[in-house]
């Protein structure tokens, strides 16, 4: 094992969240570090260098293997789902059915719902909201208040910000919306 849940607890929408503590040393993480908050050993695997920490929390049927980090402020709830070698960070919130994968980086105060799909290179962050159906992959980047939903894709070297909504069954490749 490389963690255990600690007795230190908090109470968020009715659950007990515990933190965790590393058993053992792996990637940046030494033994006896304090990590963030999970629900229960179902949100953390136990293998690989995947990591809550700071006041993170991952919650309900949330989960988070592979490499995976989820740090500052961050909650991971829902069935959402965050593998591979992604980060969420910041106050960022991803939820629902989520699946946040590849090196993607989500982080400020960004919010990631629904059945919603983040891969590759991909980096949300500001105040960005992607959900529904929406994918953002490869180097796209949403940012500031930008709005991704529907059924849409957003990929390439794609920059959507500023107040934009991208939404219905777009595909924008390779470009900049503002």
């Amino acid at each position: 094992m490389k963690y255990k849940l600690t007795d230190e607890t908090i109470e968020l929408n009715g659950k007990t969240l515990f933190r965790i503590q590393a058993l053992k040393d792996f990637g940046d993480v030494k033994a006896g570090d304090l990590g963030g908050y999970i629900e229960s050993e179902k949100n953390l695997s136990q293998e690989n260098n995947c990591w809550v920490s700071g006041n993170a929390r991952v919650f309900d049927n949330a989960w988070v293997f592979d490499n995976a980090w989820i740090f500052e402020n961050a909650w991971i709830f829902g069935k959402a789902g965050v593998f591979k070698n992604a980060w969420v960070s910041g106050e960022a919130q991803v939820s629902d059915k989520t699946n946040i994968s590849g090196n993607a980086r989500v982080s400020g105060k960004a919010r990631v719902s629904g059945k919603a799909r983040v891969y590759g290179n991909a980096q949300i962050f500001g105040n960005a909201q992607i959900f529904g159906n929406a994918w953002v992959f490869d180097n796209a980047q949403v940012y500031d208040k930008a709005r991704i939903f529907g059924n849409t894709q957003v990929f390439g070297k794609t920059w959507v910000f500023g107040d934009a909504s991208v939404f219905g069954e777009a595909e924008i490749e390779n470009g900049y919306i503002e």
